[in-house]
């Protein structure tokens, strides 16, 4: 195992230092691991919460910020964070508009936001409402979840709900809107290799040199099923046909096109396999109207990438297109 870090157990907590260090418009509460706008939560207005283990950056501290999430909680990798952690969050960003949990379908992170949300209630009064995503097509259940896992659309929910927030809607509008992005979005994965969890110091999972596995989960769980390798064209349409088939995307639908890398293939291999996506969809008469391209929602060092289709109306577009500051998604700023 080559990594740069110091001690496997001491992981997090010395990321969690990093990023205070990097961004001081953020705040970081090191006892319970939740990473805050430093400006506090805004009166009015519902505060976004997201979170799950580390490991998945800049998925969900990267996201902190205008337009975005107010907390993210970040447990220890590939761990969820418990419930007291999650309760500090809610507490916290609570501007007495209420608080939206953002959830990924995994079964400790459900089940903690839950009994967060129950102990919020009990001990402040606060609303809090969650929204759990659940887009990946790969695989109806997996090693960790009932139901499909919440992988790629939950970017795109916390950049869409964030801007709803800030527009200050109410806490039902927002949460109406996360539900609304996670109905219309696809997602699916492929790996070309296992990630390696710095605790374990081993390969998660072992794929020959010359296989992938398609349908892979972002902890490593296993997926549809394991072929040879094969040319980037191919990988794309093994990707896309089983995403636009689910929903079902239509032709003369417009989508958000998200090219998500999983943390160890370089965005020029990302950049053509948008390209070859891009020439598939056109094909289907599917139009592009915004894209994202880049390491968003990684699994470590895995290489391989992920694709995320969400079926896009103006109002989803607009609040897309709208101001985000934080330190991995930044525009109209």
């Amino acid at each position: 195992m080559k990594k740069l870090i110091n001690d496997p157990a001491d992981v997090v907590k010395e990321a969690l230092l990093g990023v205070e260090a990097a961004h001081p418009q953020l705040h970081v509460d090191h006892e319970n691991k939740v990473v805050y706008r430093a400006t506090g939560p805004t009166p009015g207005k519902v505060g976004l919460i997201s979170g799950g283990g580390s490991g998945h950056e800049p998925l969900h501290a990267g996201f902190v910020g205008l337009g975005m999430l107010d907390a993210a909680c970040c447990g220890e990798v590939f761990t969820s964070p418990v419930p007291d952690h999650m309760l500090a969050a809610t507490k916290a960003v609570d501007g007495g508009a209420g608080v939206l949990h953002i959830v990924k379908n995994y079964t400790g992170d459900v089940m903690n936001f839950e009994m967060a949300a129950e102990l919020a209630a009990a001990e402040t009064g606060a609303e809090v409402v969650s929204v759990v995503t659940d887009d990946d097509v790969a695989v109806q259940d997996s090693t960790w979840t009932a139901g499909r896992r919440g992988v790629g659309v939950t970017v795109l929910v916390e950049k869409i709900a964030g801007a709803a927030a800030e527009q200050g809607r109410s806490l039902k509008e927002v949460a109406d809107v996360a539900r609304e992005v996670n109905a219309n979005g696809r997602s699916m994965g492929i790996a070309l290799t296992s990630c390696t969890v710095p605790a374990n110091g081993k390969p998660t999972f072992e794929l020959g040199e010359d296989e992938m596995e398609v349908g892979v989960g972002i902890h490593g769980e296993p997926g549809r099923r394991r072929m040879p390798i094969a040319p980037a064209r191919a990988v794309a349409a093994q990707l896309v046909e089983p995403i636009v088939d689910d929903l079902p995307f239509r032709r003369g639908d417009q989508v958000i096109a998200f090219v998500n890398g999983l943390g160890g293939s370089p965005l020029i291999e990302l950049y053509l396999m948008y390209g070859e996506i891009a020439r598939i969809l056109e094909g289907s008469g599917i139009a592009i109207a915004r894209s994202l391209v880049g390491p968003y929602i990684t699994s470590l060092d895995m290489a391989g990438c992920s694709i995320t289709l969400l079926r896009a109306d103006e109002e989803f577009l607009q609040l897309w297109d709208a101001p985000v500051r934080t330190p991995a998604l930044r525009w109209g700023i």
